[in-house]
């Protein structure tokens, strides 16, 4: 494995390895694991601005998939740990087990739903069915139809509900993303097997699968620790959706999409996504802060997905993890995105039609 590559195995395995032990050793253990998904890489970001030329061609990483099915697996095994570690299996004390908590769900919500994005884009059975069941496993399997039949063709749009609008914060933001994507995934998924029996329709809609498969994980979660097991596993599920929709929200906050004559939407441009360059979140997250370059070429892998020139594409003023924390503070927040996103903005309205 070359150098550079190895990179995004040791930024996403590591935590693998701390929350592991965190579980079994906690003390110490814990307090390393969440300090690696936050402080360690927020000073790696601030040291490494970016790791690499983004003009450079992109290299080959012939273990990229390899990688992602490594993290599916992890993802299944660590879920199982948190649910009987957390639901009072282990002894910690209160600050450590909130702490262990917070490390599960930075590590879920930023490594394991970007393994699970890459995976549903895959048109290998295998890997696309592993990425669906990661997001079954945070109760939120809807998204693997949501994300790729809606949000990719009508982001930057009003039909796209996981494109905030100018000013909306981000706590108004997610009940409308969450049920207007559940909604307009059924949507696009029912008019898919349009014209077959009522009986397949219902069998054949994967939609039916996300809430069979939603409802066994709670009950695995019950098995493994009963009712306190249930009532771990729903907090972690919620608080790693939520890390989903923060980077939603932050990655299209304000941006929109120019219409021709005929009130269609120009193609996807740079301009619909906001990208970071900072490069040990980036690795974290499997390239997503590359966000424009997903956007236009959905089926590249993360590996070869490229950053656009600061002059060519909306920019974060800092990492996507800090970001999202901020879209926490919506006045802050506000200050920080309104001025860049109406410039953005107005780039995108005079474009040719």
């Amino acid at each position: 494995m070359r150098p550079r590559q190895s990179y995004f195995t040791l930024a996403t395995l590591a935590p693998v390895a701390l929350l592991a032990g965190a579980t079994l050793f906690g003390g110490v253990w814990i307090a390393l694991a969440l300090a690696y998904l936050t402080l360690f890489t927020a000073a790696l970001d601030m040291i490494i601005a970016q790791g690499e030329d983004p003009n450079a061609p992109a290299s080959e990483f012939p273990a990229a998939d390899k990688l992602l099915i490594c993290l599916g697996v992890a993802h299944f095994a660590l879920l199982g740990l948190a649910v009987h570690a957390l639901s009072g299996a282990a002894t910690f004390s209160p600050l450590g087990r909130a702490g262990l908590f917070l490390a599960f769900v930075l590590y879920f919500g930023q490594v394991s739903n970007s393994a699970a994005h890459e995976l549903i884009h895959r048109t290998q059975r295998l890997p696309f069915r592993l990425g669906k069941w990661i997001y079954i496993s945070l109760l939120f399997g809807h998204h693997t139809s949501a994300h790729r039949l809606v949000h990719h063709r009508w982001v930057g749009c009003d039909e796209d509900p996981n494109t905030p609008a100018l000013g909306e914060s981000f706590y108004a933001f997610v009940p409308r993303a969450w049920v207007g994507s559940f909604t307009a995934g059924y949507e696009m998924e029912r008019g898919r097997l349009s014209g077959q029996p009522p009986l397949l329709r219902m069998l054949r809609n994967p939609y039916a699968t996300y809430v069979a498969g939603g409802l066994a994980f709670c009950g695995m979660a019950l098995l493994i620790g009963g009712l306190a097991g249930l009532f771990t596993y729903l907090p972690l599920a919620f608080f790693s959706q939520m890390q989903l929709l923060q980077s939603d929200y932050v990655q299209h906050y304000g941006l929109r999409r120019a219409r021709d004559a005929d009130g269609e939407p120009l193609p996807v441009s740079a301009l619909e996504s906001w990208n970071s360059p900072h490069w040990a979140s980036g690795l974290l997250m499997l390239h997503a802060p590359r966000h424009s370059d997903h956007h236009m070429h959905p089926a590249t892998q993360y590996p070869a997905l490229t950053l656009p020139p600061a002059e060519a594409a909306p920019m974060l003023p800092y990492p996507l993890p800090v970001m999202a924390a901020l879209a926490l503070a919506p006045r802050r927040f506000r200050r920080l995105m309104d001025t860049r996103a109406k410039a953005w903005h107005a780039r995108s309205a005079e474009m040719p039609s």
